[in-house]
């Protein structure tokens, strides 16, 4: 799996996040997209295929990054910082229009 280029020995992580209700280590300035690239099947489940996808892009055009972030469905993750106790879950349907 993917490390975060902000862990190394000597770093402690800044925050704890929950994703798909395990606590996970995060540092500052890293993004939900980049946590899930860490995290064993985190990615979401693609509604054609039934395929799991990983975050791809990492700027906001792919739409593989999406997620449940404290709640709120369909949420880019790679366009969103982590804070410290965010809750995120695995988006497992399709994508929600308002």
């Amino acid at each position: 799996m993917f490390r975060s280029v902000l862990e190394t020995p000597s770093t402690a992580s800044d925050m704890l996040i929950v994703v798909n209700g395990v606590e996970t280590p995060a540092w500052q300035g890293e993004t939900v997209a980049s946590v899930l690239l860490r995290v064993p099947d985190a990615g979401r489940i693609s509604p054609v295929s039934g395929k799991e996808r990983l975050p791809y892009c990492q700027m906001g055009v792919c739409f593989d990054c999406l997620a449940i972030v404290d709640g709120m469905a369909s949420t880019q993750g790679c366009l969103v910082p982590v804070t410290p106790g965010m809750r995120i879950e695995s988006q497992r349907g399709p994508r929600e229009m308002a």
